[in-house]
């Protein structure tokens, strides 16, 4: 949310100009993109968890300052906190979590499904207390979330033994990355920069609310969360050019479709599917940086995320020129032309970095890592809950659920209660146009929304289940 938030908060509450809102948003990105590369090497020399951890404190810290800041001073000295922090924190996590590779083929994947629904769950709560303006409440509870990832890592066992000095040199990893990392930031460029036109478009062009911009991304992140894993399935049956070729195809389709869709309800449609070509596409190219980086794992996410980060300084740039030379329609299929020519250099990209096109059947084969670097060993797979167990736990969280909301109508904050009474329409509930009520009401919101999509999750895979004993 940050990304989205910090503009607006810029502008209603520090009166920054438009210069000032795109410094600083420039100086966390800046920051955050020279940052990594040396990210990499402190993962790679000091424990991964502590250092992500270490990460998570100075980002809470940056948050916490914007929630304080009082000029445009202090919000500066957060957003290089903030850029610090970020930079640690991705890498070491996402290198942490690549020592699992071997163990796991689909690990990227489950991390990708978690970020996902942290997206959702927090683009929800930061939305509800946005509707009564209250950029301070929603900087310091991203503050506390930060700080409470901080200590989940600090708890996490201590490495053994120390990490070997004998690793391949940032150079060599850059060197052998590099044909990947073009594909990476051409495609991430074009990516970020159609997020932004779409954001343009829905504000301007169809005049939305934040609140109705909202819902035309809200499926596309719970895609983000749901489908990851699934598709890991046809990476290993068709490849892993193919699918970050066909993935690149399709999204150039959808933005080409982008520049033709008449409505938000098309649009969004079309946004859920460009979300189902990340999910195949993100967790291919970690586990490739992952598998190319010779152990150093710190390193090749430090690189893998510099290209990425490369891409969300320059998509935005190129997006805001094209719209303004070309128009919508324009961009969009600029943008898609551009996504046709990154497909066409994924092949011979993956073959130049040299990791096979298939996972191994054995995941102990993923990631050939040096024997001086001790890695903690994996923790064993988590076992499939039975229907039993699932039924079990949705009616315990069902239980709870009702408790809550009946409490919240007997404070008289029940989200339910005002739109049953008429005292919100649908429309004006759904799109958290609620006028002032207290922050109690979005609570009640934000938890249904919640309890509504983890009974859809629970009982499709109920129905699955059943269907497969069947």
């Amino acid at each position: 949310m940050l990304d989205f938030l910090l503009p607006l908060w810029a502008g209603a509450a520090m009166g920054a100009t438009a210069g000032q809102v795109g410094a600083l948003a420039a100086t966390e990105a800046l920051l955050s993109l020279l940052g990594r590369p040396a990210a990499g090497v402190l993962a790679d020399r000091f424990d991964r968890a502590r250092v992500a951890a270490v990460g998570a404190i100075l980002f809470g810290l940056s948050l916490f300052g914007y929630a304080l800041a009082n000029n445009l001073g202090v919000a500066f000295g957060a957003a290089v906190c903030g850029g610090i922090g970020g930079a640690l924190f991705w890498v070491a996590l996402r290198a942490r979590v690549g020592e699992h590779l071997r163990d796991d083929a689909a690990i990227f994947s489950r991390l990708l499904s978690a970020e996902g629904t942290g997206i959702w769950i927090g683009f929800l709560i930061a939305l509800t207390l946005l509707d009564n303006d209250r950029y301070q409440l929603v900087f310091a509870t991203a503050g506390v979330a930060c700080l409470l990832a901080a200590v989940l890592l600090l708890s996490t066992p201590t490495q053994i033994g120390g990490r070997s000095r004998v690793q391949a040199d940032l150079r060599q990893v850059t060197r052998r990355l590099r044909p990947l990392l073009v594909v990476v930031a051409v495609t991430a460029t074009v990516e970020f920069g159609v997020s932004l036109l779409l954001l343009l478009h829905l504000q301007r062009g169809f005049g939305l609310t934040v609140g109705q911009i909202a819902l035309v991304f809200l499926p596309g992140f719970v895609i983000l969360t749901a489908l990851p894993l699934r598709l890991y399935a046809v990476v290993r049956r068709v490849g892993r050019a193919a699918t970050l070729t066909s993935s690149l195809v399709a999204s150039a389709i959808v933005a080409v479709g982008l520049a033709f869709a008449a409505n938000p309800v098309v649009i969004g449609a079309l946004w859920a599917v460009s979300a189902a070509c990340l999910a195949a596409a993100i967790p291919v190219e970690q586990t490739v940086a992952a598998e190319a980086s010779d152990g150093s794992l710190g390193r090749g996410m430090g690189i893998y995320q510099s290209a990425t980060l490369l891409g969300a300084v320059l998509g935005p740039l190129s997006a805001g020129a094209l719209y303004q030379s070309g128009g919508w329609r324009g961009a969009c299929v600029g943008a898609a032309v551009v996504l046709v020519a990154g497909a066409a250099l994924v092949p011979a990209a993956l073959r130049r970095v040299g990791v096979p096109d298939r996972p191994p059947p054995q995941s102990a084969d993923l990631v050939a890592t040096p024997a001086a670097e001790t890695v903690p060993p994996a923790p064993p797979p988590q076992r499939r809950r039975s229907p039993a167990e699932l039924r079990r736990r949705w009616t315990v969280r069902a239980a709870v659920f009702i408790a809550g909301q009946v409490a919240f109508a007997a404070l008289g904050h029940s989200w339910l209660a005002a739109v049953a009474s008429g005292r919100f329409t649908l429309w004006e509930a759904v799109n958290g146009d609620l006028g002032g009520a207290p922050w109690q009401m979005g609570a009640s919101r934000i938890w249904l929304i919640i309890f509504l999509v983890d009974s859809i999750w629970t009982w499709t895979r109920l129905l699955r289940h059943r269907r497969s004993g069947a």
